[in-house]
């Protein structure tokens, strides 16, 4: 299987191969347009700040690319809130494919920001949570969500926040957490994407 992750100077790109080979597979780290477009399976994650990252993203024409693809694609943490229509950190337009905004959270003064450590997914009947059984916690750190909108198929709470933790619409999938950082739960969901989506 021909697997491509993006590259656009964001980081965690490591720790997202080091689940892949886990799981017997091998990608290719690249912002190669070309190699994109004729990848089985794509793979956006990222950590870092959105403005920089778009800047990267149009400089290379992945903007264009990365919303004309039509194999399954997964958006992680950063990756998802790029994929989305605009960010409020630092007033960014991103990608588009899901119309909604990126929002900065504003807790409670008792809950720190970034939300950062485990939580439990909220998840509907969706091909990617297939192989899930029972609650589902994973491992998130962000400052900015996306809130709930006709793409949410999981949700999370924090500090009374409840946002969308996942996101679906045609090939195109967001995990707001870190499914590389979150143990079997992450690692199945990694599974059925690249081997049932």
């Amino acid at each position: 299987m021909n697997i491509a992750i993006v590259k656009y100077n964001a980081g965690n790109t490591r720790s997202v191969l080091c689940a892949l080979h886990r799981l017997g597979y091998e990608a290719e780290v690249t912002d190669d347009p070309g190699q994109l477009a004729n990848a089985d399976k794509v793979l956006f994650p990222g950590v870092g700040e959105a403005s920089t990252a778009m800047a990267y993203l149009r400089e290379k024409g992945l903007d264009i690319v990365l919303t004309t693809l039509k194999q399954p694609f997964l958006g992680i943490c950063l990756g998802m809130q790029l994929m989305c229509a605009s960010s409020e950190e630092h007033d960014t337009q991103t990608l588009g494919i899901f119309p909604i905004p990126t929002r900065k959270f504003s807790l409670p003064p008792e809950f720190k920001i970034p939300h950062m450590g485990w939580n439990t997914l909220q998840y509907q009947d969706d091909r990617l949570f297939s192989g899930l059984k029972g609650e589902a916690w994973c491992y998130f750190v962000h400052s900015y969500y996306v809130p709930l909108c006709e793409a949410t198929i999981a949700s999370t709470e924090y500090g009374g926040q409840v946002f969308s933790s996942v996101l679906h619409k045609d090939n195109y999938y967001g995990c707001q957490f870190h499914p590389e950082k979150s143990g079997d739960v992450g690692e199945q969901l990694l599974k059925t994407f690249l081997e049932e989506l």
